[in-house]
């Protein structure tokens, strides 16, 4: 008998582990193509949620709009079965960092205790012209879930961190330093990561933080990563750090494509049991001669999906596997041009998305060797 019922809760939670569905709210209309939420992994993924209603209305103030955004996430949750107590990890996007204090109320009314990891970063612009955007990462089975600190949220392994800001001359040890006491609290270290975003504000050099991040890792066994220059952070913050940590390392390992060479700074991919975090890809075309060579926006989106594409397959996995994408343009603008390429990729239940336009356009010209600035950016989470 006790064999028997751990079968039956094995493999109960291998189907759980092996479920993905799409989740669409009544009355919800996607403005691209991408999913309100997907099941998998024991995980719902929120695609990024505006502060429009389903009619395509914006509230007038900046509380209305905060209220209507956390209510768009909301019915997404519920649609999957779950509350907001659910959610273990989010981010909010703001085109005017200056109303963060109204939506700090709001968000207390939705999130009144144990709220989620949360990481807030400014924007330029965001599509329909939100002023706001939240997307979350929900436990579907709430038992799974461990409230260890502010900021830091345990849920089925997988630990998520909030935002670690850094501000003056030494900002980037410092919001090292901050996550590192963070992983402490948690039991963990470094090595545990899984997937960070380092987010930089105008005038930080990424250099100079790639110098003082690279050292607090295995050289080849970096976590995966997405380095976005923002339009501003909270407390005027120079850098941010967020991030997910898996708590058994033996559940953790890096994928690298054959035909790139290990980085000091980030994996292409990285395992956390049967979810991979992988790095944001841009359009470049890798080898010594390497860079990005096409001057639009679609053609950049086609390289793009190619250099995901290769970490996805040297885990043997596609884009049918993908659950979570987020997309940075350069240009909210074209929005519809980057859809329709995007959507090529994707058929059946495409992944939950966060699109938003970090920081004002580059100036589009090509340099001496023909190397055009960067036009949209990805990263991706997948589930076996």
């Amino acid at each position: 008998m006790i064999l028997r019922g751990v079968l039956s809760l094995w493999l109960s939670a291998a189907a759980l582990a092996a479920e993905k569905r799409a989740v669409l709210p009544a009355g919800a209309k996607p403005v691209g193509p991408y999913s309100p939420g997907i099941q998998a992994g024991g995980f719902l993924y929120v695609a990024g949620q505006g502060a429009r209603d389903s009619a395509g209305r914006l509230p007038d103030t900046a509380e209305a709009q905060a209220r209507q955004c956390l209510d768009n996430v909301k019915s997404v949750v519920e649609a999957a079965g779950l509350s907001m107590r659910h959610v273990v990890y989010s981010h909010v996007y703001l085109s005017d960092l200056g109303n963060l204090p109204v939506l700090d109320r709001v968000w207390r009314e939705y999130f009144p205790s144990e709220p989620p990891a949360r990481a807030v970063v400014g924007v330029t612009r965001m599509p329909t012209d939100t002023p706001i955007e939240i997307d979350a990462v929900a436990v579907q089975e709430l038992s799974q879930k461990k409230w260890i600190a502010e900021g830091v949220v345990e849920a089925r392994g997988r630990v998520f961190f909030g935002e670690h800001l850094g501000e003056g001359p030494a900002a980037v040890d410092d919001a090292l330093n901050s996550l590192g006491k963070a992983l402490a609290r948690a039991g963990l270290d470094f090595k545990h990561l899984v997937f960070v975003n380092p987010y930089l504000a105008p005038g930080v050099s990424s250099e100079e933080m790639n110098r003082r991040y690279a050292p607090r890792f295995e050289f080849g066994n970096t976590p995966a990563r997405a380095t976005i220059r923002v339009a501003a952070l909270p407390r005027n913050a120079s850098v941010s750090f967020t991030g997910i940590a898996i708590r058994d390392l033996a559940q953790r390992r890096a994928v690298r494509p054959k035909n790139m060479p290990p980085s000091p700074t980030a994996s292409p991919c990285v395992w956390a049991a049967d979810t991979l975090y992988c790095s944001a890809k841009s359009g470049f075309i890798p080898g010594p001669n390497g860079g990005i060579f096409a001057p639009d926006v679609e053609l950049q989106l086609r390289q793009v999906m190619r250099n995901l594409l290769d970490g996805l397959e040297e885990a043997g996995m596609d884009f049918s596997h993908v659950v979570k994408a987020n997309v940075y343009l350069d240009d909210i603008n074209e929005f519809a041009r980057m859809n329709r390429i995007y959507a090529l990729y994707f058929k059946d239940a495409p992944p939950a998305r966060t699109t938003v336009q970090p920081v004002p356009g580059v100036e589009r010209k090509p340099d001496a060797e023909g190397r055009w600035p960067k036009l949209v950016e990805i990263s991706l989470i997948a589930v076996k």
